[in-house]
């Protein structure tokens, strides 16, 4: 059995990610595969992240065979993404990485906030990223455990009141150092992208890398055949860690449109 995508994060941040890509291109097979037995990965050393990611991504490889394999998550692929792709030369692997430079573009003021995992934020290829690519601007950097495990656990059954009270601290951070522009650096904030941005304002410009990483994935696997496969449109996980899990995996997925596959 094969498809053409497999979209892989450590929990439910990728799927904006894999809708993007099926927008696209809705003949492309794609499944998602959340590594929840490992959540959060954005908690983990960088041995732990590598050692996770590369697993996942044999697990995949042996399910699916799959054209691509997309990292849609900034902490594997900040961390992990040339080991994985030395593990593995045979697969093409699309890592997703901060949109530092769309945001260096976007700024007007030159000062730009980076949201994400504490993993992400402190990690040097982020650092590498603000050098290459927003060298002239003050980036300010912080990570929202909180926020991340909100959007994992809560997002789908809350109320717009919490989902703005959830993304609060952060913008009032951002916007208290003078930030014109947001960069969402983990794939679970583009869940909350549309409330990110109303609770910024006008006056800040929120961004990810959702366009630039679909484009991407597309790009490497070309024009070849698109693989025709029944789990197309799957959510899994690696691990139901407690018990409602289920019911909130099986919610995401009817707001998603997307079928719960269940574990693997």
């Amino acid at each position: 059995m094969s498809v053409d995508f497999v979209f892989i994060d450590s929990g439910t941040g990728g799927i904006p990610y894999m809708k993007d890509l099926k927008k696209k291109c809705s003949n492309a097979s794609c499944v998602y595969l959340g590594d929840t037995a490992h959540f959060p990965y954005g908690e983990k050393t960088s041995s732990e992240i590598i050692e996770c990611a590369s697993n996942v991504v044999g697990k995949v490889i042996r399910q699916w065979s799959p054209k691509a394999v997309v990292i849609a998550c900034n902490t594997m692929s900040v961390t992990a993404l040339d080991v994985l792709r030395e593990r593995y030369p045979a697969i093409k692997i699309v890592g997703t990485v901060p949109a530092i430079r769309l945001a260096a573009k976007e700024s007007k003021n030159r000062h730009i906030g980076l949201l994400a995992t504490n993993a992400t934020v402190n990690h040097s290829y982020t650092q590498k990223l603000i050098s290459d690519f927003a060298s002239d601007c003050i980036v300010e950097k912080r990570g929202d455990k909180e926020l991340i495990a909100f959007i994992e656990h809560s997002l789908f059954t809350a109320t717009e009141e919490q989902k703005r009270k959830a993304v609060k601290p952060s913008i009032d951070f951002f916007r208290e150092k003078g930030c014109d522009t947001i960069v969402l650096g983990c794939t679970h904030f583009t869940h909350i992208a549309d409330v990110v941005q109303k609770e910024a304002g006008e006056a800040i410009t929120v961004i990810d890398s959702r366009n630039g990483v679909s484009n991407r994935a597309l790009d490497v696997v070309g024009t070849c055949d698109f693989c025709k496969n029944s789990d197309d449109n799957t959510f899994f996980v690696t691990a139901l860690q407690n018990s409602n899990d289920e019911t909130e995996y099986k919610n995401l997925c009817a707001y998603f449109n997307i079928e719960w596959g269940g574990v693997i």
